[in-house]
C-alpha cells in the first residue's frame, strides 16, 4: 500500500513512513493511493468476529507489505485486549431503531483510545525494528492527550509532549493526562486556545531544525494510522445491524472531521452506508459548509462539548481532496486561499455531490443539556454532551426511519460533570474502579506562553528522557 498527498508535491510512502511521517513535506494529509474495496460476501463472512480478528481483516490492507501478519495481529490482540468490555464497542439502544456505540470502554474513556492505544504499538514496533527514537508533539482539546500518553506512556523510543488550552479542559481530562508520570511524559498548558496550540503543532512539522535531528511524529488525527483504526467501528456496528444486507446511518460528533471521514472512508470501502451526520456545537464551521457551502473561520467559542471546540478541521482537507477529483494542485490552491483569506466555496456541483451522503446539525448548549435530560428521562441513559449533540443531530437530520441510526457515544458522561449537572440530571457520577482516586493523585503540568519559540525551547530542553536533545 501506498500513499500520497492531498497537495501532491510529497513524494508517494509506504505504511511505516507515513506513519511516522504525520504531515506530508508540502503541507497535506496522506491518504491511500488506492483504497481497499471489500465484496458484500466478505464483509457477511465477519459477522461474530471478535473486535481485534475484525480489525484485523478491515486494516491489514493498509499496513501489507510493511507489517508481518503475525505481528500485527499481536499488536491488535494487545490493543483491544486492555479496554474494560468484552465486546470493546457495545450497541446501546436508545429506541426502536436508534443505538448508541459506546467508544469509551478503553483507559481513558474516550474513543479516541481505539486508535491511540493502537498508535502506541505500532510506533513502538516500528521503532525498534529501526533502531530509532522520535518526539511527539500533540494538540489536544481534551481527550487526545490523555489517550496519546496512556498509549505511548510504555513506548521505549518515544518521548512525548502534548499541549492543552490552559483552563479550557475539563477537571477530568486534565487531570488524566497530568497524572501520569514518566521520564517521557510532558504536559503543557498553553495560555491560548485549541486552534493556538494545533498551530504551533503544524508550525513545529514545518520546521524541525529545533529538534537537533530526532524526527517529529503527529499523534492527532493527521496521523493515518488514526483515521484506519476509526474505520473499524462502523463495520463493526454495522454487522451488529444486519449490514452488509441492509444500510445503516451514522451520526458523529465531530470537530475536527476525523471521526466521520472514517465512516466516510468505510462505505468507500464497501460498507452500505445511506447517510452520515456531521453533530457539532457552536463551533460550526462544519455545519456552515454542509448546508450552506460556506467554509469560513470565526470566533472560537468555549462550550460544553470542549472536544469540539475546534473552528479549522484539520481532516476535511482529506474530504476535499477526493471532492476535487484527487487533484493535489486544486487542493492545494484551495488551502492558500483559505490561509489567506480566511474562508472558501467549493463549485456548486461538487458541493451538491456531497450533500447526498453528508448531513449537518450545529448545537448550542442550552439544546445540549436539554437533550441529555430528555434521554436520561425516557432510557435511563446519561449521555456526555458530545454524545447528546449527536443525537439531536440524528433525531433532526434522520432521513428515513426505517434504516438503523447508530450515534457514536465518544466519551463517558463522567468526564463532563459540569454539562451533566447544567442537565438538571441529578445523577452521582462515579469515575470507573481504575480512575477512583484520580481527584487525589498529584499532578504534573508546565504552564507556558502563546508562543512558538518558548513552547519549541521547552521540547528541546525536556526531550530525549530528560536529557537536552
Amino acid at each position: 500500500m501506498r500513499y500520497i498527498s492531498t497537495r501532491g508535491q510529497a513524494p508517494a510512502l509506504n505504511f511505516e513512513d507515513v506513519l511516522l511521517a504525520g504531515l506530508a513535506s508540502d503541507g497535506g494529509l496522506y491518504v491511500p493511493e488506492n483504497l481497499p474495496r471489500f465484496t458484500q460476501e466478505e464483509i457477511a463472512s465477519w459477522a461474530g468476529l471478535p473486535y481485534h480478528e475484525l480489525a484485523f481483516r478491515v486494516m491489514r490492507p493498509f499496513v501489507t507489505g510493511s507489517i508481518a501478519d503475525a505481528d500485527f495481529k499481536k499488536i491488535l490482540e494487545e490493543t483491544y485486549g486492555v479496554f474494560s468490555h468484552s465486546a470493546v464497542a457495545p450497541l446501546r439502544q436508545l429506541n426502536g431503531n436508534e443505538w448508541v456505540l459506546e467508544l469509551f470502554h478503553g483507559p481513558t474513556l474516550a474513543f479516541k483510545d481505539f486508535a491511540l492505544q493502537l498508535l502506541g504499538r505500532l510506533l513502538d514496533h516500528v521503532l525498534q525494528k529501526r533502531g530509532e527514537r522520535v518526539v511527539i508533539i500533540g494538540a489536544t482539546s481534551g481527550d487526545t492527550g490523555s489517550a496519546a500518553i496512556e498509549g505511548c506512556k510504555h513506548c521505549e523510543n518515544v518521548d512525548i509532549f502534548i499541549l492543552h488550552p490552559h483552563n479550557r479542559v475539563s477537571e477530568v481530562q486534565r487531570r488524566q493526562m497530568t497524572t501520569l508520570f514518566g521520564e517521557n511524559i510532558h504536559n503543557i498548558a498553553i495560555e491560548g486556545n485549541f486552534d493556538d496550540c494545533q498551530e504551533m503543532v503544524k508550525a513545529s512539522f514545518a520546521d524541525q531544525g529545533f529538534l537537533k535531528g530526532t524526527r517529529l511524529v503527529a499523534v492527532n488525527s493527521i496521523n493515518w494510522a488514526r483515521i484506519m483504526a476509526q474505520i473499524v467501528y462502523y463495520f463493526h456496528a454495522a454487522l451488529q445491524l444486519g449490514g452488509p444486507a441492509r444500510s445503516v446511518a451514522f451520526s458523529v460528533p465531530t470537530g475536527n472531521f476525523g471521526d466521520i471521514f472514517a465512516g466516510y472512508l468505510a462505505r468507500n470501502m464497501g460498507l452500505p452506508i445511506n447517510q452520515l451526520i456531521v453533530a457539532t456545537n457552536r463551533n460550526d464551521i462544519l455545519h456552515r459548509f454542509m448546508s450552506g457551502n460556506q467554509y469560513v473561520k470565526e470566533t472560537l467559542h468555549a462550550t460544553l462539548s470542549p472536544s469540539m471546540d475546534i473552528m479549522v478541521s484539520s481532516n476535511f482537507e482529506r474530504l476535499l481532496f477526493d471532492m476535487h477529483g484527487r487533484n493535489g494542485a486544486a487542493l492545494a490552491g484551495l488551502m492558500d486561499s483559505f490561509k489567506q483569506g480566511g474562508g472558501f466555496s467549493v463549485e456548486q456541483d461538487r458541493w451538491t455531490e456531497t450533500r447526498k451522503l453528508f448531513d449537518s446539525l450545529a448545537v448550542d448548549d442550552e439544546q445540549t443539556c436539554e437533550t441529555i435530560a430528555d434521554v436520561f428521562e425516557q432510557t435511563g441513559e446519561l449521555l456526555d454532551p458530545h454524545t447528546a449533540i449527536g443525537v439531536r443531530a440524528a433525531r433532526e437530520c434522520r432521513r428515513s426511519l426505517d434504516v438503523p441510526m447508530v450515534i457514536l457515544g465518544t466519551a463517558h458522561p463522567v468526564k463532563f460533570p459540569e454539562a451533566v449537572e447544567k442537565a438538571g440530571v441529578g445523577k452521582a457520577l462515579e469515575l470507573p474502579a481504575h480512575l477512583s482516586d484520580l481527584f487525589e493523585r498529584e499532578e504534573r503540568c508546565t504552564v507556558l506562553a502563546n508562543d512558538l519559540k518558548t513552547v519549541q525551547a521547552f521540547v528541546s530542553q525536556h526531550g530525549n528522557r530528560g536529557k537536552p536533545l
